[in-house]
């Protein structure tokens, strides 16, 4: 099979766990990228967050961000898709949210909301928050969004929820779920919901863009450690699972590689897309026709 794309997921994937990029994962991006495949991040991460990352490694094509609600090239152009919470949805699950002890986030992709309370355990202080410079991206904090959100109304792509106890996200999550039919929730861990509108996903995120560029699933290879990475690793045509991922998403992959702090896009990179053609090459012999 010729693969015409790369998927990458970033935390716990291109990112070693103390949020930095090495310099092997750069390099083996730059060579995929020379051989004419199409790279992209599949990411949970707002756009100027993911933009950063991009740009660090050199990648300037159409990035896959809020959990696939938006997905776009630069802030300064029309995304080719988004999708986005209503303002009175965005409300509504606010006014609910706010009845937990938890920090509410508030994601849009030109700037954040947040409310002031304060975690006991320390999830935000793993949480790698590099969602670019503070002038380009407003990160705000106030003593209660709804009352925000009374006199200035927001529609937005993600709303990220960090919990204090892990009973309150199963009760909110249910919660969630059985009163709000127009949103879809993600748990990616004990503490922390992704509130996204209703089929949004990565593997969505990534059909609507190998629609935009004309590429097939089946034709893409995408790099994952989460749960919310498992859908697209199960569809592509080559699912791998980083060695630091869950047992579930190990088992949902085709290959397994190594860990993020051993290098494992690199060490994926050379085992599978160095006997691959160049694309033009591949064009000029007829064996592709895009």
């Amino acid at each position: 099979m010729i693969y015409r794309l790369l998927a990458l997921n970033v935390d716990g994937t291109i990112l070693q766990s103390n949020g930095r990029l090495h310099k092997s994962t750069r390099d083996a991006i730059e060579y995929v990228q020379q051989k004419g495949i199409y790279v992209t991040l599949v990411t949970s991460r707002s756009f100027p967050s993911a933009k950063k990352v991009a740009k660090a490694l050199k990648i300037h094509s159409l990035l896959v961000t809020h959990l696939g609600a938006y997905i776009s090239h630069d802030l300064r152009s029309d995304p080719v898709f988004e999708k986005r919470i209503p303002e009175d949805m965005t409300f509504q699950l606010v006014r609910f949210l706010e009845s937990f002890p938890c920090q509410i986030r508030l994601v849009h992709e030109k700037f954040s909301l947040a409310n002031k309370y304060k975690l006991n355990h320390n999830l935000l202080a793993k949480t790698v928050f590099t969602s670019g410079d503070p002038i380009f991206y407003s990160q705000q904090f106030t003593d209660s969004i709804s009352d925000t959100l009374v006199n200035d109304p927001i529609s937005l792509p993600k709303i990220e929820v960090y919990f204090e106890y892990e009973k309150d996200l199963a009760d909110a999550q249910q919660a969630i779920n059985g009163m709000f039919s127009e949103v879809s929730v993600s748990k990616l861990n004990e503490y922390r919901l992704d509130i996204m509108p209703e089929g949004v996903s990565k593997l969505n995120g990534l059909i609507q863009l190998g629609e935009h560029l004309g590429i097939p699933l089946k034709e893409m290879v995408a790099i994952g450690d989460s749960r919310d990475d498992i859908d697209m690793i199960e569809a592509c045509g080559l699912g791998v699972a980083m060695g630091n991922a869950t047992p579930e998403v190990k088992k949902a992959a085709d290959w397994v590689t190594r860990s993020n702090n051993q290098h494992g896009v690199s060490y994926m990179v050379k085992e599978h897309f160095r006997k691959q053609q160049p694309i033009e090459f591949l064009r000029k012999m007829n064996i592709i026709k895009m």
